[in-house]
């Protein structure tokens, strides 16, 4: 008989978040160092010497010239996030009967919040949301899914993220809940609501277009002052959950209330467009074409990656590459440029190429900096930022 799983955490006592907008079904590990520079994770990584889940990178913390970006970026982009948000929870709705979301955690957090608070406005009705960890080779936790089993028909659970790039994440919770259920466990549909499906891999999205989502800009200042998650074993045993660290100490430059509160601000503006726009995309051939992934082998190939995880499509993923890894160059589409100033800062704060790539389908992709050799270069037109 399995043994009882511990209660969620709820905030104040672990994230920023007001308690009713998300239960976290983690582990607590606020009290345990486990950050490294990027470059010590970077080695560890690429030379196989541990997961990329064992440890946390270091949190990268603003200048004023990037967090000016990200507020500028944040009031540009507020209406159109908010379209995208009440597409994919009116999506999620016709979906489900009774939906139970479930964030990905951590970028898919804040999205989780603001679909739920999309479903207060648009439908007055309270969704129970969650946030777990899934961990790319890993798979998601079993403990977490084991709860949800237990307290909600998992046949109304909608897995919910931020954004593609390639697909990793896609195809982890596929496998992973392919198996979970093989194995005799619960069964839950693989079904992932994203705001922005650029890589084509998912049914359920509120577009399919490259565009900065605001809370990509930052890390746990903008995630509650949550950490990634961790999946250590010295540290997660048996019967726990997932862990991830709360940044109290970070709270002076919290910004999660005021990203989910402009956006929410918006909706009124956007709603007679959702409720125009998501019929129509209901009613179009959204099957998956895997698209992102075949260019990101294409373009793993021009650049002599052998590693595919080492390219990172997207504006989403090519800041995390920026702020948490050791990243190598960035590609980014000529006429993308003026949306991407964050990017550019970012960029040229560490000292990386970026190069113009005319027909990339990406606004962006970031490089991350291979182990040992330098790849072969090709011929593009590299801006200086």
């Amino acid at each position: 008989m399995n043994a009882p799983l511990p209660p969620p955490l709820h905030g104040p006592q672990f994230s920023s978040y007001d308690a009713a907008e998300v239960s976290w079904l983690l582990t607590d590990l606020s009290h345990v160092a486990l950050e490294a520079p990027a470059a010590q994770r970077e080695a560890m990584m690429q030379a196989k010497a541990g997961h990329y889940a064992e440890s946390l990178p270091v949190e990268y913390q603003p200048t004023g010239e990037y967090l000016q970006l990200f507020h500028q970026a944040l009031a540009a982009s507020a209406a159109r996030v908010a379209h995208a948000v009440g597409v994919v929870t009116e999506l999620v709705l016709a979906a489900r009967q009774a939906p139970v979301l479930v964030s990905l955690a951590r970028a898919g957090t804040p999205v989780g919040i603001l679909m739920r608070r999309w479903a207060q406005f648009a439908h007055g009705v309270d969704l129970p949301h969650y946030a777990v960890s899934i961990v790319r080779g890993r798979g998601i936790d079993a403990e977490a899914m084991r709860y949800l089993a237990g307290h909600h028909d998992p046949a109304q659970v909608m897995f919910v993220d931020g954004w593609t790039g390639k697909g990793a994440i896609c195809r982890e919770l596929r496998e992973a809940l392919t198996g979970l259920a093989a194995a005799g466990g619960p069964v839950f549909g693989p079904e992932l609501a994203v705001l922005a499906d650029p890589g084509g891999c998912t049914t359920i999205f509120g577009t399919r277009d490259d565009f900065l989502i605001p809370s990509a800009c930052l890390n746990s200042t903008v995630s509650g002052l949550v950490s990634r998650t961790v999946l250590n074993d010295r540290l997660i045993g048996p019967g726990q959950f997932h862990g991830a660290k709360f940044y109290q100490d970070l709270a002076p430059g919290d910004v999660s209330g005021l990203f989910l509160d402009t956006v929410t601000a918006r909706f009124a503006e956007v709603a007679d467009r959702v409720a125009a726009d998501w019929p129509a995309l209901a009613a179009t051939d959204r099957t998956p074409d895997w698209s992102g992934w075949r260019i990101a082998v294409r373009l793993a190939d021009e650049y002599g990656l052998d590693d595919i995880n080492l390219l990172k499509p997207g504006v989403g993923e090519t800041t995390r590459v920026l702020l948490r890894r050791t990243p190598w160059r960035v590609l980014i589409r000529p006429d993308a440029r003026a949306d991407l100033g964050h990017i550019l800062l970012l960029a040229e704060d560490v000292g990386v190429p970026v190069d113009e790539v005319e027909d990339l389908p990406y606004a962006c992709v970031g490089l991350i900096r291979p182990r040992g050799k330098r790849p072969v270069a090709v011929a593009t037109q590299e801006a200086a930022v």
